[in-house]
């Protein structure tokens, strides 16, 4: 498998969505149910036409990691359970740092894999909010890429 950046096409936004799902329900072990389903729909109906979309592709050309970014923020990255650890999120992140100016991502506080993944690739905490942006009692770190981090540190 290559870990060339693709496009996501409207008809593929249902399996974008199954795989956040998956995705979800690996890494966010706090959430509950009716928060996934919650978020589940917000995922399908507005966000993902609010962020510009890139993916990972498998072999078979199933997608298998995928990212959304507006305005410089990384809004999603979320990698599917059986494809962690094969250095797509990374590949995604480096992708949207140099090609879509991402210099901030929002992670929430508990999911302490993704968090100790940004730090380690270069982001630090600004600053901490005690409900996420749906006002949902998930505490949420603000986090922005150091100035001083060179491109190639986190490859």
């Amino acid at each position: 498998m290559t870990n060339k950046i693709d496009n996501i096409e409207k008809a593929e936004y249902k399996s974008v969505v199954e795989l956040w799902e998956s995705s979800v329900r690996a890494t966010h072990y706090f959430l509950k149910e009716e928060d996934i389903e919650y978020f589940k729909s917000l995922i399908l109906n507005t966000y993902i036409d609010a962020v510009e979309l890139r993916c990972i592709r498998n072999d078979d050309e199933k997608i298998v990691g995928f990212l959304g970014v507006a305005d410089q923020n990384l809004e999603m990255l979320f990698i599917h359970p059986e494809y962690r650890g094969k250095k797509i999120g990374k590949t995604l992140l480096n992708y949207s740092i140099d090609q879509l100016n991402v210099t901030k991502v929002d992670v929430n506080e508990q999911n302490e894999q993704a968090v100790g993944f940004y730090k380690h690739c270069g982001f630090e905490t600004i600053k901490r909010s005690e409900m996420d942006s749906s006002g949902k009692p998930y505490p949420t770190l603000h986090m922005e890429l150091k100035k001083t981090t060179a491109k190639n540190d986190f490859s």
